[in-house]
């Protein structure tokens, strides 16, 4: 689907939040943009569960630049209205395929809720991400750390990492906790 600099929170950033979203910045003058495009959606249309956006960035200047867009093509994967991978540059198929393939595979989050309800452990985490509230996980988590020994220790901050990588870098929870947990285990 085309995307524009009007159409582009409802088309890629809310619908991230259901599906990953790629988006192919591009220019109608660009060589190297017609040869990524039809192998983007070629691959797209092979997998379920995959958006794929396309920004010309000539006529949306400023998603182009809200998102840092100095070279095209450039490929940005949005997850939960987020950036999570992304490459400059035309990209042999294989690659193109890998790229779209690594979106559909579980989020760290995701494999660790999974791992945490299979095993039974950590129900209260458990709960509270399930709840959406993570800040709450996030404290009984990092309340677990005290007396703990280094096995225990390193699976609570292998946990909160996934927690982090769930939420984003540049979230106000992330960025605190993990402060926070630096500071308790260095």
């Amino acid at each position: 689907m085309d995307v524009t600099d009007e159409t582009f929170q409802a088309a890629v950033i809310e619908r991230s939040a259901e599906l990953p979203v790629v988006v192919d910045f591009w220019a109608e003058w660009c060589g190297p943009c017609r040869v990524l495009g039809p192998a983007l959606e070629r691959e797209a249309a092979l997998r379920e569960g995959v958006v794929l956006a396309k920004v010309d960035v000539d006529a949306n200047p400023r998603v182009a630049a809200q998102y840092g867009i100095r070279g095209i093509p450039a490929v940005k994967a949005f997850r939960k209205g987020r950036v999570v991978s992304e490459f400059v540059g035309v990209r042999p198929p294989q690659a193109v395929a890998d790229f779209l393939d690594a979106l559909t595979e579980p989020t760290a989050g995701e494999r660790m809720l999974h791992e945490l309800r299979e095993s039974g452990a950590e129900p209260a985490v458990v709960a509270a991400l399930d709840a959406g509230e993570y800040e709450r996980a996030l404290e009984l988590l990092l309340s677990g750390l005290d007396g703990a020994d280094a096995a225990r220790r390193d699976e609570i901050r292998r946990l909160m990492l996934a927690v982090f990588d769930e939420l984003g870098a540049e979230h106000p929870l992330t960025v605190r906790y993990r402060r926070r947990l630096a500071a308790i285990l260095f």
